[in-house]
């Protein structure tokens, strides 16, 4: 059985062969997991118990001390569900393979994970400078609950230049500075929900570095390309966030989240994650270890899908335009996804020539895609993000930031892509 002195010691940490380095779509199957510590279990168990046995008691004081951060390093066991356990340890290894970050940490959902990275480096007085358009959740956290506690924010377009990047981090610094506190987090989300549009993530790395210093991390959202389309880290970001009920999961069927990043990153936000006890529980972290085997397959089959879909909707006739990765107009843009990403993904926006009114018709008479929010999942799925997701965003700020009530956003699933283009035409014919 896994015990916990043993399973951070003898579990399987081969990256290599001789001199290969292997894949993470190859260690997805078995790293962090050495079958003969349970019982000759191909998979691991799911480790449903609240908490962990002791060698002893000298070993308990041990784990203690290094899960509360009295001795440096953390835990060298399994202490209590609430701080970790087999399966979301795991996880959290196999996690941090696709960002060759040193550390992961998962979360119950991918707005508890985002609540506690802020809430782990914002005080008082403090200002988080952030791109927009944000998910509607976590722009309403920052704007609505931390400016509660008097924490401040300056917001950015999402595709702006460098120069307007320099301009809105001096902004918040000279608004920090004259609250009294500092500029806490550079918060990032590229591609942005739902317009698609890019952040340069470079070029906020390098003003970062010239306004405030590297001691001001860099976060960023990597949902809608993570974890196969787009390494933030190998272009500046300190700490990449995840919703993991997308693409990750990808079966409609789950709801995590996760941070990956260098562990002087990662320990303030486990010390917060101990006491607030957002951790994700066993059965689920679970279910990502069974989705990551097969995320590079699931992500390679959509994204082919929805450059088929795409070249379709294009030119009909009741489509205005998409916000599609893959067919960017946008000079600026195109040289932002040409540095920073692999592939266009499989969610983008399609503009109805219309309103609410024709949007609705088209979204009513899908047959396969599902009128549902999220995206990622084995299913493709549509929803209107004017009327859903982003409802309680301000009308003037949606305007501003192009969430118009003629943009429907798709999720592109693992169907077959010429059922799906005949699904979306009798759908657009019903407009």
């Amino acid at each position: 059985m896994v015990t916990s002195e043993t399973i951070m010691a003898k579990s399987s940490k081969d990256t290599t062969i001789g001199n290969r380095q292997l894949k993470p779509s190859t260690l997805m199957m078995g790293y962090g997991y050495d079958p003969a510590l349970s019982e000759g279990s191909l998979k691991p168990p799911i480790f449903l118990t609240s908490t962990f046995a002791f060698p002893s008691a000298a070993e308990g004081k041990r784990f203690f001390e290094g899960i509360t951060g009295k001795r440096p390093g953390g835990s060298d066991g399994l202490v209590y569900s609430r701080f970790n356990g087999p399966n979301q340890q795991i996880l959290e290894e196999r996690l941090a393979l696709w960002d060759v970050a040193e550390e992961a940490l998962v979360f119950s959902s991918g707005m508890s994970a985002i609540a506690t990275l802020l809430l782990a480096f914002c005080n008082q007085n403090d200002v988080i400078v952030h791109s927009g358009p944000l998910y509607a959740a976590t722009e309403g956290f920052i704007a609505k609950t931390l400016s509660r506690f008097g924490i401040g924010y300056v917001d950015f377009p999402a595709g702006a230049e460098p120069a307007e990047i320099e301009a809105a981090l001096a902004k918040g610094k000279d608004l920090a500075t004259a609250q009294g506190g500092k500029v806490a987090m550079v918060y990032l989300e590229s591609p942005a929900n739902p317009t698609n549009a890019l952040v340069d993530i470079e070029s906020v790395s390098t003003a970062r570095d010239a306004l405030l210093g590297a001691a001001c991390p860099i976060a960023i959202d990597n949902t809608f390309l993570g974890p196969l389309w787009q390494h933030p880290l190998a272009h500046g970001a300190d700490i990449v966030v995840y919703s993991l009920t997308k693409y990750a999961g990808g079966h409609s069927d789950l709801v995590a989240g996760g941070l990956t990043g260098a562990k002087r990153w990662m320990d303030p936000i486990r010390m917060l994650r101990n006491t607030m006890g957002t951790i994700l529980d066993p059965n689920t972290a679970w279910m990502l270890l069974r989705s990551l085997e097969t995320v590079e397959l699931r992500m390679t089959r959509s994204g082919q899908n929805a450059a088929k879909v795409c070249a379709y909707l294009k030119g009909h006739p009741k489509v205005e335009g998409l916000g599609y990765l893959g067919d960017i107009d946008d000079p600026r843009q195109q040289d932002i996804y040409n540095r920073h990403c692999t592939g266009a993904g499989s969610t983008f926006s399609v503009f109805i020539k219309g309103g609410e009114t024709e949007s609705f018709r088209f979204l009513d008479a899908l047959k396969i895609a599902k009128l549902a929010v999220s995206l990622g999942g084995t299913e493709t799925l549509a929803s209107h993000p004017a009327a859903m997701t982003h409802l309680s965003v301000p009308p003037e700020r949606k305007a501003m930031l192009g969430i118009t009530d003629n943009l429907v956003r798709i999720s592109v699933g693992i169907e077959d892509a010429d059922d799906l283009i005949a699904d979306f035409e009798q759908a657009l014919a019903a407009v």
